[in-house]
């Protein structure tokens, strides 16, 4: 990175709003917080919220594999956040089929629709099994 300061040619031009007036400066996390209040967003969340908790996601990797098996920090941690993302991404898309249908609850059969839609065809046909027992 260079030390020196941007000549002017290299600076991009500010984007105006609609009106033409400048806009407004950048606001810190503690302003932006304050902002969404008023929206109705009055939480934030943690990017450890966003995850499942890494002991349970250990647990389940200890029970997949022999009995002297050795998990990495790295490992574990590099599998929280990807079956963290995927339980997002698959619950996006069965809140989305709820939105249209104008409903606020999701349901197992909106799980397994959003997996067959986004190609996970084989894990749903599992799970259906697994909630039909699971209602029995």
């Amino acid at each position: 990175m260079s030390s020196t300061p941007p000549k002017k040619g290299d600076v991009e031009p500010q984007a105006q709003s609609p009106d033409g007036s400048d806009p407004p400066p950048p606001m810190d996390r503690e302003a932006q917080e304050t902002q969404t209040q008023g929206l109705g967003y009055d939480f934030e969340v943690k990017e450890q919220d966003r995850w499942l908790p890494i002991a349970n996601v250990a647990r389940i990797m200890k029970m997949a594999l022999p009995e002297n098996a050795k998990i990495a920090k790295e490992a574990k941690e590099c599998m929280q956040e990807c079956v963290s993302e995927f339980i997002s991404f698959i619950t996006s898309e069965a809140s989305e089929k709820c939105q249209q249908e104008k409903r606020k609850t999701v349901n197992g059969e909106d799980i397994l629709f959003a997996m067959t839609s986004l190609g996970f065809e084989n894990y749903a046909e599992a799970l259906k099994i697994y909630l039909s027992r699971y209602r029995e």
